[in-house]
């Protein structure tokens, strides 16, 4: 989690595995992140397999939901904190798919996309709420 090369220990840029983002909450292999300099840009990377990241502003907002594919890269991200124009419509939440952002388009959330987006609002709320 963190520095842009997780699979390999070491960013392009020189930064230690595990330094970029703090773990602030998990639930199950849903792990809520921080960044800890700078404005939150979720990771590309990760060395636990099937994991599910949600980046959270300092001001304790949800961002955006990332997955990652059997080779621990990320394959979808989901938008919650911002419209994405959609077929001409303003869309929020919303997918974008690829390794890099918009890199194979951007959609409206599936049926499942958004259960999960449910369940991490759930579990945030509930966190936030019991802190």
């Amino acid at each position: 989690m963190g520095g842009r090369g997780s699979s390999s220990g070491i960013s392009d840029k020189g930064k230690k595995y595990g330094t970029e983002y703090k773990a602030v909450y998990q639930s199950g292999n849903i792990k809520f992140i921080k960044i800890n300099k700078g404005n939150i840009t979720p990771p590309f990377e990760t060395m636990t397999k099937g994991r599910v990241y949600v980046t959270v502003s300092n001001q304790d907002k949800l961002k955006s939901i990332i997955y990652f594919d059997k080779h621990n890269k990320r394959y979808k991200q989901v938008d919650i904190d911002h419209p994405h124009r959609i077929s001409g419509e303003w869309t929020v939440p919303h997918t974008h798919k690829g390794y890099f952002h918009n890199e194979k388009g951007t959609f409206k959330l599936s049926e499942k996309e958004q259960k999960i987006v449910d369940k991490v609002i759930e579990i945030w709320e509930n966190k936030v709420d019991k802190s």
